[in-house]
């Protein structure tokens, strides 16, 4: 029979743990010490299990056994439609947009993020998401905080495809303040043999981007200096958008682009692509070109605003901000038929926009940077 993974385990302490605490023994004398004493509240753990089984349910694909409660959960590679796969597993967290999403007391977006910053990587190998599991761990457990990140967590399952198969939620008083909380989440794809990327990445072949949904998930640390030197809050409205508030325009998820690059990979049209996190174009881009190829870009794609305002308010050179944050390129492809792919995108309601080609030489991408480009 399966064994799914148990979600959460009520009040796992350390790595080393495994059983199941059964609360505090019967006949505890006057005074005497319980785990709830401690901090640790296994009834809100077991409350949490329940609350998030349907949501975890409702993720359900091909492929997956079972539900979650159990020590291990099993997926059914055959079932999922692979004859003779390559496994594929990536694993990632949320950063310090975190704090933003504690202190603005938004919870329902961040397991969007953790989920896109996993699968993201995992679709760029060529291969589908298939499983996904979280970590959740918090100085006090809130079971309305947690059915908040848990179902945000679902909701880029949903997005990406990928089964919520189970994961780990430990309330560890002393190790995080209150209501702080980490998250950290493992994904799992496949590839059928001989169809992994990057493959056949030649010079000439064009560089596309697909557009981002704002900051993603890097870079926090320097946005939440950059508003803190400003005096800002986060209830203020946006300097860079004039119909939300700060903390709210902040807080959009990274955005899950599983769907369109699965379909250009089956299509055969794709030869590489590139998930443009901390390290920006100029650190990840190179990482799927072979020695002796590098990009030449050239930034004239559109730039959401929030980045034009953190440059100008933060007084962030270009090369920071390229460095930093994915500046409006959230995913960077390499094709050779740009026109075929800016065909099939559109049918999926996408964009690509080029960003510029491959060329002969050292393995880094070289970006022209126009007259007016934030931070110039």
């Amino acid at each position: 029979m399966h064994a799914p993974v148990q979600y959460p385990k009520p009040a796992a302490m350390t790595s080393n743990d495994h059983g199941t605490p059964k609360g505090a023994p019967l006949g505890t004398p006057p005074g005497g010490n319980t785990y709830a004493g401690a901090g640790v509240d296994i009834a809100a753990g077991d409350e949490l299990v329940e609350a998030i089984k349907p949501v975890a349910a409702a993720t359900s694909r091909a492929g997956a056994i079972g539900g979650i409660g159990g020590f291990g959960a099993l997926f059914d590679l055959r079932a999922a439609g692979y004859a003779d796969p390559i496994l594929v597993a990536t694993t990632d967290g949320v950063g310090t947009k975190l704090k933003l999403a504690i202190e603005v007391g938004r919870h329902d977006t961040v397991g969007i993020d953790l989920v896109a910053m996993c699968v993201n990587d995992l679709v760029v190998q060529g291969a589908e998401p298939l499983l996904f599991l979280d970590y959740y761990a918090t100085g006090r457990l809130s079971v309305a905080h947690g059915r908040e990140v848990i179902g945000g967590i679902a909701e880029g399952c949903r997005q990406a495809g990928c089964a919520l198969v189970g994961g780990e939620t430990a309330e560890m008083p002393g190790m995080y303040e209150g209501g702080d909380y980490d998250l950290a989440g493992f994904a799992v794809g496949a590839a059928e043999r001989g169809r992994l990327l990057p493959r056949d990445v030649g010079e000439g072949d064009a560089v596309l981007g697909l557009a981002s949904s704002g900051v993603h998930s890097n870079g926090f640390s320097l946005v939440r200096r950059v508003l803190t030197d400003a005096g800002l809050r986060w209830s203020d409205a946006a300097p860079f958008d004039a119909h939300a508030i700060l903390g709210e325009a902040l807080l959009a998820p990274t955005r899950i682009y599983v769907r369109p690059l699965l379909a250009l990979h089956r299509a055969g049209l794709l030869k590489a692509a590139a998930h443009i996190t901390g390290g920006g174009l100029p650190g990840n881009l190179p990482r799927v070109l072979p020695d002796g190829l590098g990009a030449a870009l050239r930034a004239d794609w559109p730039v959401p605003p929030v980045f034009r305002w953190l440059a100008r308010q933060g007084r962030i050179a270009p090369e920071e901000m390229l460095r930093v944050f994915n500046c409006g390129v959230g995913m960077a492809l390499v094709v050779r038929d740009a026109a075929a792919v800016a065909s099939l995108l559109a049918g999926l309601g996408e964009t690509a926009f080029p960003i510029g080609r491959i060329v002969a030489g050292a393995r880094e991408a070289r970006i022209d940077l126009p007259a007016g480009w934030p931070g110039a």
